[in-house]
């Protein structure tokens, strides 16, 4: 579980829900017509942007947003020196009973233990890993879509409570209501784009940088692998990937030069 994501949105809707009791009549902030507006028509809109499937799969792929599933980048490296050791010692074909918790990192091994060429094998770990941002990116557009459409719908509903305001403007008394009641749906429309999708949507684009920045890690470990690179090399190469403050001490003198 990723507690920012968790903590962030529970804690911007405890703010608002703070502000909105300290103000009393919490009862007013609460208009069904408007959340009809708002997230149906959201949601119909969102859905024409994109394939019903795309879209069906959204509920899929917020759930990312809220969940730490890829392997941390040291647990990668460290592994792959391990293999490497291994490949070292007993050649490429010891790897097969080599345990490896990685998925990708397995495919990439055992395209080399079939004995592919390495621009194959680089070939076909690329094409994989670009086509997994590309699907997370995807997923990313549909909460980018909410977030724009939204705040478009919470107008529109706005601008319905206006005419049916407009239309009572010979009772006084209904104004102030009908202006409450319009003005809700703008809220509702803000805060579903700013509160929920926008925020998944940027931590999506997180996850896929993620993701891609360990697929990379992991192609470039097989690609020493399969070269027969020592393993303390190949450590010193991946150790790239991680920010310098978490890189072997070995690389510090490199850093210095540098």
């Amino acid at each position: 579980m990723d507690l920012a994501t968790l903590l962030g949105l529970v804690g911007a809707v405890v703010v608002v829900a703070v502000t909105v009791f300290i103000g009393g009549q919490p009862v007013v902030f609460v208009n069904v017509p408007s959340l009809i507006i708002v997230i149906v028509g959201t949601l119909m809109v969102t859905m024409i942007k994109f394939s019903l499937g795309q879209f069906l799969s959204a509920t899929k792929v917020a759930g990312r947003a809220f969940s730490l599933k890829q392997d941390a980048p040291e647990e990668l490296i460290e592994k792959s020196v391990e293999l490497a050791g291994l490949a070292r010692k007993g050649g490429i074909l010891a790897l097969e009973e080599a345990e490896i918790p990685n998925e990708f990192m397995q495919k990439g091994l055992n395209l080399v233990i079939d004995g592919h060429e390495p621009n194959i094998v680089r070939d076909i770990l690329h094409k994989d890993i670009t086509l997994t941002v590309q699907r997370h990116m995807e997923g990313r557009s549909i909460f980018m879509a909410i977030g724009d459409v939204a705040p478009a719908m919470g107008m529109i509903g706005t601008l319905i409570g206006l005419v049916q305001m407009l239309s009572t403007m010979d009772d006084p008394k209904q104004i102030a209501p009908a202006m409450a009641v319009a003005l809700i749906t703008t809220l509702y429309g803000a805060i579903l784009a700013n509160m929920v999708a926008l925020p998944i949507a940027d931590k999506l684009e997180l996850r896929a940088k993620e993701e891609k920045n360990a697929k990379m890690l992991v192609a470039d470990a097989i690609a020493g692998i399969q070269d027969s690179q020592n393993p303390r090399v190949l450590e010193s190469l991946l150790s790239n990937y991680l920010p310098p403050s978490k890189r072997p001490a070995a690389d510090a003198p490199e850093q210095a030069a540098a």
